[in-house]
């Protein structure tokens, strides 16, 4: 009996994807090609950006000013062939700024809603926490639920339809702190660092190299909404093993029961988890998750949604470590 070679094993433990992810991967990584034209390192920043985009859900950007947040999130947008409005928060900012407002019209004697900067499909929140809580409130209902209410009316927003929100952890003064609801309605919080020695030259080389135009010009777009809706039906057929949806379950609880925690996260937090790790999957060309998916998706997914004890906050620990800890302590599925 002749015994089967090197190929014929290769062929037989070889599987194909349920689901064919390739025009997926491709659109990500011709976005990808387009933002590292201009931006520099920040590659952490460019995939959460994506896979939040693929797992239908909103990003807080923090960091200090001047390391690419804002500039990021508009090139993205030049990116997609979707309506994009950018709307700055300051302290005098009303709702009505934001959502729109009722006005009379003389010649049919009716009132005309005039919708505001917020109905567009790609929003990007400039310093979101300069504005007061009645101001940010007005966010709750159209980030959650995709719609807004204004007197006894409902306009659902157009999809696909995602907020990007920046904002400086350093300088308070006039600044108004998210609550803890508003927090838990981003699906990412992403920490944006200062860039390497190496890095920093390379920006200050292209920004010589610039001359007469402008960062914008070099963007094309290579994709359009309706690919996103289909990209995130995709993502959504991505397979999970009941194994590690307990595993999911059991980061999240823990949160609840940590002794450094004085806010553990909620429910929100386990369906963020789990998309975030299926888009995660999505890009690498899986249609299945794997346990590094989920540890992956995990910190930038819980790091705004739990509060540190003021003990432990006091001796210089992070929720990013403490969270890291849980998910070392919780065993990995096999």
């Amino acid at each position: 009996m002749e015994t089967p070679n090197n190929e014929t094993n290769t062929e037989h433990l070889s599987f194909e994807n349920r689901i064919d992810l390739s025009e997926l991967q491709e659109s990500v990584f011709k976005i990808k090609q387009q933002l590292q034209k201009v931006i520099v390192g920040q590659t952490e920043m460019m995939d959460l950006l994506l896979v939040s985009l693929l797992a239908n859900g909103h990003v807080l950007i923090e960091g200090v000013p001047g390391v690419a947040k804002t500039i990021t999130a508009k090139l993205l947008s030049r990116t997609i062939n979707v309506g994009f409005s950018r709307i700055q928060f300051t302290p005098d900012l009303m709702p009505s700024d934001i959502l729109g407002t009722s006005i009379f019209n003389v010649q049919t004697s009716q009132f005309e809603f005039k919708q505001g900067p917020i109905f567009s499909s790609m929003i990007l929140i400039d310093e979101i926490n300069r504005a007061p809580a009645k101001t940010q409130a007005a966010l709750f209902e159209v980030m959650e639920e995709k719609q807004v209410t204004i007197d006894g009316f409902t306009y659902t927003m157009v999809e696909p339809f995602i907020v990007l929100a920046t904002q400086n952890p350093i300088e308070q003064e006039g600044t108004y702190r998210l609550p803890e609801a508003q927090l838990d309605r981003f699906l990412f919080k992403i920490v944006v660092d200062y860039p390497t020695a190496d890095e920093e030259l390379e920006i200050i080389i292209r920004e010589q190299a610039l001359e007469n135009t402008t960062k914008d010009s070099k963007i094309e777009t290579v994709l359009d909404g309706f690919k996103i809706i289909e990209f995130r039906a995709l993502v959504k057929q991505i397979k999970i093993e009941q194994n590690l949806l307990k595993y999911i379950a059991n980061i999240v609880v823990n949160t609840r029961t940590n002794s450094f925690l004085y806010l553990g996260a909620s429910p929100r937090a386990s369906i963020a988890i789990l998309s975030a790790s299926k888009a995660f999957a999505a890009i690498e060309g899986r249609d299945f998750v794997t346990p590094e998916d989920i540890k992956r998706a995990t910190i930038p997914v819980l790091q705004h949604r739990v509060i540190v004890t003021p003990e432990r906050e006091m001796e210089g620990l992070t929720s990013k470590q403490i969270i890291e800890q849980i998910i070392e302590a919780v065993e990995i599925p096999r």
